[in-house]
């Protein structure tokens, strides 16, 4: 293993991870505290479509995916509320989206091996780029999140006593999804398009079940998004298995334990009611 560090590709492996890793349960947090996760599904495939558009026109997939999500937050924010209850336009929207982005591929078979990457994740063949595109879209994120922490916080939990308090409901709305659109953008290289909630849902998801309090559901999303992370890298390596599923079975297998230690337990914590016709001498 340690040899192996020694290559390029896998120390741009290791440090792509581990940004993505740190930027993702942040952003994860506020998801899950806003249940936002369709926005982050929607944003990925739609990016999906900007990534091979971009293969096509020989760009960066990376740059076409931050367009694409960029300009699909920007689109889903501006709408608000009246995206509630229209399911069956955005499913159309996402399929108009991902038949795009097959059609781009259509066009030149040569492009076979980006679709690869761009629905499963491909962390292994990153390359020094576009580490730099992410370390640089990570940091303005997180700089932004920092900015945004309080007023987003009290917005996502009581959105209706946070604008009767003068906090812009709307206008954190939109930035949030912006942040989200970037962060969906660096964690596809990593489990792809299909398996984007392993780095995004799943480590936050499994923190706020372990503790109610945002700080700490944080830091320790952070922490279990750097052992998904790193473990399925270690593991992949190991056993030659594909990265993204590595990731992606180690986040499932926490969250469920997490999920069934919390049923063992519940049924422990409370007492038998006596049932109300029972009489007692």
């Amino acid at each position: 293993m340690f040899k192996l560090l020694q290559y390029e590709f896998v120390q741009n492996a290791f440090m792509a991870g581990t940004i993505i890793a740190i930027l993702a349960p942040i952003i994860g947090y506020f998801v899950v505290v806003r249940a936002q996760a369709f926005a982050g599904h929607a944003l990925s495939h739609i990016g999906f479509a900007g990534a091979t558009g971009a293969a096509l026109l020989g760009v960066n997939p990376l740059l076409g995916m931050f367009t694409f999500t960029l300009l699909a937050a920007l689109a889903i924010g501006a709408l608000g509320e009246r995206v509630r209850g229209r399911d069956v336009e955005t499913g159309m929207a996402l399929s108009f989206a991902l038949g795009l982005g097959v059609l781009f591929l259509s066009l030149y078979s040569q492009y076979s091996r980006e679709t690869v990457s761009i629905l499963f994740g491909s962390i292994l063949s990153i390359s020094h780029d576009n580490v730099l595109i992410t370390l640089a879209g990570s940091i303005a994120a997180l700089l932004l999140i920092l900015l945004m922490f309080r007023p987003l916080l009290f917005a996502s939990i009581d959105p209706v006593v946070a604008e009767s308090r003068g906090v812009p409901v709307r206008l954190l709305s939109i930035g949030f999804l912006l942040l989200l659109a970037v962060t969906v953008s660096v964690a596809v290289q990593v489990v792809g398009v299909l398996l984007v909630f392993a780095l995004l849902v799943a480590p936050a998801a499994t923190a706020g079940r372990l503790t109610h309090r945002p700080i700490s559901a944080i830091a320790l999303g952070i922490l279990l998004g750097l052992a998904f992370t790193w473990g399925g890298l270690v593991l992949a390596i190991a056993s030659r298995w594909p990265v993204s599923f590595c990731i992606a079975a180690l986040a499932s297998l926490c969250y469920v334990i997490t999920v069934l230690r919390r049923s063992w337990r519940t049924p422990h914590r409370y007492k038998a009611l006596p049932h109300p016709n029972r009489e007692y001498v």
